[in-house]
């Protein structure tokens, strides 16, 4: 099980505050939500898991884009 996680550090888009995550990359591909420590705001995460390359794309964003 431990070679299905991954540690990565990441930086809030609100205030850019360093954080480090751990990856479970067993679920496959992930799409969900964190809460940065620093500024309490929503940091959306999706996790995109590239067999064929072996690596990992992680897109981190505020989300607070509105779609019309």
């Amino acid at each position: 099980m431990a070679q299905n996680m991954s540690k990565k550090t990441i930086h809030c888009p609100h205030c850019a505050h360093p954080m480090h995550i751990e990856l479970d990359t067993s679920q496959g591909d992930q799409n969900y939500y964190e809460t940065c420590p620093n500024c309490c705001c929503e940091m959306h995460l999706n996790m995109h898991i590239d067999d064929y390359n072996q690596v990992i794309q992680l897109a981190i964003d505020a989300d607070d884009e509105q779609v019309f």
